[in-house]
């Protein structure tokens, strides 16, 4: 047998090939597929089936990408009107090699939601792993809010009966595989640790403490989870079926003057360099994301319908930035710019910038009750476990939506964890006009790391 599991950073997302003698399945595949090709020749294998969890809802599958570049058939779900693949009923059986893959259907994150149980005829005909996509994680449980409030105590309803009824009776020794880790917007509170199996995951998941159907239920219908608008656009292209990307774009390299022209038609500028580099100078109405945030934060503040425009930190970033983007369905990368900020500022064409600001200072401001506003652009769950006296919340997804809140008259002070999503907003908030803005180096960390006091 050989099994890998697949780990694409930043989103989370995790995907598996699994092989036997000549034959191999992938499951969840990412758009950018090559790499289950790649390990497929390596092995002397050719990919027979291709199985979805579920239309996801935070990247675009690469079901269709992987089929045209090996010819295996596509499986899924009942419950969505998929406009490519095959259908599965509960217990469909599929051989490969020594393998057997048996489909398990377990709604409560989506309706169509399927899992897959894996077992070595070769050894016996108990169950070594299950594939649970989105309804059970190392640590946590899958959110079932995806279809709004009015159906979210039946999904929960159903994620029990998945979990409990069908997914832990296969046996404490099953290994378990998740669609996700620890980062993914699809649970609350996913382990870090990448591995479990069923038994610990009884013993350990503080979920499944809530043994209790109505407790269980309770606890779903309580979480606050954010809703990222890209979300709509996944399970769009989740449903019909991306565009092929034949692989991954190759955006043009601009030279500042064609890079100026590109962003006087519309173009979207995207600066990937780290806050405190991007802080110091960049191009006027640049979004901040830093290389690392792509996964997690382009979906919030990004369109789908203009092109994009890339600034690096350095050229070997291309590629991570690129990956990126298509697996969430960015394919209109115009180009990037060469030479970086450097070659900008050298042409003396116009850069903007904001400052920064320690929290020893932001301290003093507190004290001398000076004019401020004291933006707070974390997630609520880190809100409500600590924050400043006298700041304001809005999370950094929601913040473009509610500048209305925000007054411009007096200076804007931003904090995050670390200063990262702040950079997202003091963005943000440059672009639409918010000229005194100012980001906390260190943010929330080097709040406490200095001492002073937070409030719940």
């Amino acid at each position: 047998m050989k099994f890998e599991r697949i780990k694409s950073e930043g989103l989370a997302h995790l995907s598996y090939f699994i092989g036997s003698e000549n034959e191999a399945i992938v499951i969840d595949p990412r758009r950018d597929c090559q790499i289950y090709v790649d390990l497929a020749r390596r092995e002397g294998m050719n990919i027979k089936y291709i199985f979805e969890t579920h239309r996801n809802e935070d990247y675009v599958i690469g079901s269709l990408e992987l089929k045209e570049l090996t010819d295996a058939e596509i499986y899924h779900g009942h419950g969505v009107e998929f406009k490519y693949g095959n259908y599965l009923i509960e217990g469909q059986k599929f051989d490969f090699g020594s393998m057997r893959l048996a489909a398990l259907h377990t709604p409560g994150h989506t309706d169509e939601s399927m899992s897959y149980i894996l077992t070595d005829l070769y050894t016996g005909k108990e169950p070594v792993m299950v594939f649970t996509g989105d309804a059970l994680f190392v640590g946590d449980t899958g959110r079932t809010d995806l279809y709004g409030s009015e159906e979210a105590q039946r999904m929960a309803s159903n994620l029990y009966d998945s979990i409990f009824n069908k997914i832990l009776p296969l046996g404490d020794g099953v290994i378990l595989c998740p669609a996700h880790g620890a980062g993914s917007v699809c649970g609350g509170a996913i382990a870090k640790r990448d591995y479990s199996t069923l038994g610990l995951e009884r013993i350990q998941n503080p979920v499944l403490q809530k043994t209790d159907k109505e407790e269980f239920i309770k606890f779903k219908l309580e979480e606050q989870l954010e809703f990222p608008p890209y979300f709509e656009k996944m399970e769009q292209y989740n449903r019909e079926g991306p565009t092929l990307l034949h692989g991954l774009p190759v955006p043009k390299l601009l030279s500042p003057l064609q890079f100026r022209a590109e962003m006087e038609k519309g173009a979207i500028i995207v600066d990937t360099r780290m806050p405190h580099s991007f802080g110091g100078a960049y191009i006027r109405n640049s979004y901040s994301i830093w290389l690392g945030g792509i996964p997690s934060f382009a979906g919030w503040v990004l369109p789908y319908d203009k092109p994009i425009l890339l600034v690096l930190e350095e050229k070997e970033s291309l590629e991570p930035v690129l990956r990126y983007l298509v697996r969430l369905g960015y394919d209109n990368i115009t180009g990037y710019l060469n030479g970086g900020i450097a070659a900008w500022y050298m042409k003396a064409l116009p850069v903007d910038g904001f400052n920064f600001m320690s929290v020893h200072d932001l301290k003093n401001k507190l004290e001398k009750k000076e004019e401020i506003t004291l933006l707070d652009v974390r997630k609520k769950k880190e809100w409500d476990e600590g924050h400043i006296q006298g700041a304001k919340h809005i999370y950094i997804g929601e913040l473009e939506k509610n500048l209305g809140t925000i007054p411009k008259k007096s200076p804007v002070i931003i904090y995050c964890d670390s200063s990262k999503r702040s950079s997202i907003a003091a963005s943000i908030l440059k672009k639409h006009g918010y000229n005194s803005v100012y980001n906390v180096l260190g943010s929330m960390t080097a709040w406490k790391s200095a001492g002073y006091d937070i409030v719940k």
